[in-house]
């Protein structure tokens, strides 16, 4: 299998960003980097074209460095309440999971900011109330904080099983049977 060197021109994921010369291999470059815009071959006039990628580069990356703080702030500011229901013995029906949490901070802020599910640190789903720490990596340099309070509210009653659909007497054969007798 033959390799070749490409400039990105775009982020690609498990790859590389902007101005990365990476080796990869030549139909992976030439059936999915090039035609997509991702990548330029890497010659000696691409590479004099680097200097303006790293430029793209370093000022995406400032922006999003940027956004991420004032989210953070904002974040950090928040103090959410969520209600889990739990019977008798305190024993929870559900949990809170980060996608739960993700609705509610964007409820929260107002619905204008999407939070990543995937970038809430959650080592498992809350299912016990009280107060808790939950902490959300927005950028690789900026984490957020946002205190959770979770109230429980014991119902006493367990979510109603589903009845198991009931079977006529005999099986299929019977069925059968009846069909043919009458």
């Amino acid at each position: 299998m033959s390799f070749t060197k490409v400039i990105l021109t775009a982020k690609v994921a498990n790859l590389g960003a902007e101005a990365d010369i990476v080796r990869v291999r030549s139909g992976y470059a030439r059936n999915y980097l090039f035609p997509r815009g991702f990548a330029m071959e890497s010659s000696k006039a691409a590479e004099r074209r680097l200097n303006a990628l790293k430029g793209q580069r370093a000022e995406r990356e400032a922006k999003e460095l940027n956004e991420s703080e004032d989210l953070a702030r904002k974040i950090n500011k928040l103090k959410i309440t969520m209600d889990l229901a739990t019977g008798e013995q305190g024993k929870a029906f559900g949990s809170i999971t980060a996608a739960d949490l993700a609705e509610k901070i964007k409820s929260e802020l107002g619905g204008k900011v999407e939070i990543d599910r995937h970038k809430i640190v959650l080592e498992h789903p809350i299912k016990t109330g009280g107060e808790h720490e939950i902490t959300i990596k927005l950028h690789h340099d900026v984490t957020a904080t946002v205190r959770l309070t979770v109230r429980t509210s014991g119902s006493g009653e367990a979510p109603a099983p589903e009845a198991p659909e009931e079977k006529p007497e005999g099986g299929f054969k019977a069925k059968v049977k009846a069909k043919h007798t009458k």
